[in-house]
């Protein structure tokens, strides 16, 4: 089981109320919000709904440990002491492997949200009204989210 990264690219403007409520199930309330999901049936249904205004793919360990290091909403910082301390998993490497794994969720640690404020991407986005495929940014992206990622964290520098 995989876990995805999905990130809000777009404003719907002028779309339908199901789409808007959606992207409020998913957590995705701005552009360039992103929230981490189980890999289902649930989740691939609402994916498919908001494809023109999301973007999404399967996120693997180093990114997600990377965002949480850097863009979590916790009041103080992650580290494997307040891991410890807080939840069953002993290191931020555990407990990102629970999640990618769908054993744990975000929302398992005291003041963690599922939702994560990125910076736009280093060199912009390819287009955001075309799908990935066809060379825009939109819709399912697979693994190739962990660049785009990269390039929105604050300080990193792989391009």
């Amino acid at each position: 089981m995989m876990t995805f990264a999905v990130i809000r690219i777009r404003s719907p403007m002028r779309k339908s109320r199901k789409i808007e409520d959606t992207l409020n199930s998913l957590r995705l309330d701005k552009v360039n919000h992103c929230t981490i999901l189980p890999q289902n049936k649930i989740t691939k249904g609402m994916l498919t709904r908001v494809k023109d205004v999301v973007t999404w793919g399967e996120i693997d360990e180093s990114t997600l440990k990377s965002m949480l290091l850097d863009s979590s909403n916790l009041k103080e910082e992650l580290t494997d002491e307040y891991l410890s301390k807080n939840t069953e998993y002993e290191s931020i490497d555990t407990f990102v492997e629970g999640i990618i794994e769908d054993d744990t969720s975000l929302e398992d640690v005291p003041g963690l949200e599922n939702r994560f404020r990125l910076h736009p991407p280093r060199s912009g986005f390819r287009g955001v009204k075309k799908p990935y495929r066809t060379g825009g940014s939109l819709g399912y992206r697979g693994k190739d989210i962990n660049n785009l990622i990269g390039k929105m964290l604050d300080g990193n520098t792989n391009d």
